[in-house]
C-alpha cells in the first residue's frame, strides 16, 4: 500500500505542478496576439513553443487524469454499475490499457533516446530543440501505465474486500 500511495502522491503532485503550464501557454499566445496585431511584429517562435509545452502538458498528465477518474468512460453503461461492477469492468479493460501504455513507454522511450543522442532540433525557422518534449512522453506513460497498475490493484482490492465504497475515499486524508 506505501508503493501504490506513492505513486498515487507523484500523479497528484505532477498534475497539480503540471496544471500551471497552461498560465504560460496563455501568456505565449497573448504575447503573440499582442505582437501580431498590435506592433505588426509577429514571432517565430510562439507558436510552436506553445504547441511543444502544450504536447507536454498532455502528456504529463495523464497519471493525475486516471488518478481523479476523469477519462472517458461509456457511462450509458458505466455510470449505471455498482462499486463491485465497476471494478469488473476496468479489471476486463486493464489489458487493453496495459497494452497502450506499455507499447506508448517501449516506442517512445525509443523515439526520445534517439532524439537525445541526436540532440534534436525542430526543421523550423526557430530550430528550438525537440528532445525535451520528447523526453517527457516516456515520463508521462511511465506516470500513466504506473497509475494503471495502481488502479488494477485497488480495483482487485475492491472486489475481494466485497467493498461498498471507493478506497479513493477511505485513504485519502493519508496522502
Amino acid at each position: 500500500m506505501k508503493l501504490i500511495k506513492l505513486i498515487e502522491l507523484i500523479n497528484e503532485w505532477t498534475g497539480k505542478v503540471v496544471s500551471f503550464v497552461v498560465f504560460f501557454i496563455f501568456l505565449i499566445i497573448l504575447t503573440e496576439v499582442i505582437l501580431r496585431y498590435v506592433f505588426n511584429s509577429p514571432t517565430v517562435w510562439a507558436n510552436e513553443s506553445s504547441q511543444m509545452i502544450f504536447g507536454a502538458y498532455i502528456v504529463l498528465s495523464g497519471g493525475y487524469v486516471l488518478l481523479s477518474n476523469q477519462h472517458v468512460n461509456v457511462d450509458l453503461v458505466y455510470s449505471h454499475l455498482s462499486l463491485k461492477g465497476k471494478a469488473i469492468a476496468d479489471i476486463i479493460t486493464c489489458p487493453l490499457f496495459i497494452l497502450f501504455s506499455g507499447m506508448m513507454l517501449y516506442y517512445s522511450g525509443s523515439m526520445a533516446w534517439e532524439s537525445l543522442t541526436n540532440l534534436e532540433h525542430s526543421q523550423s525557422a526557430w530550430n528550438p530543440p525537440v528532445y525535451p518534449v520528447k523526453l517527457m512522453i516516456p515520463l508521462g506513460a511511465s506516470l500513466l501505465l504506473m497509475q494503471g497498475i495502481t488502479k488494477l490493484i485497488r480495483n482487485i482490492s475492491i472486489i475481494i474486500h466485497d467493498q461498498k465504497e471507493p478506497i479513493e475515499y477511505q485513504e485519502k486524508e493519508s496522502l
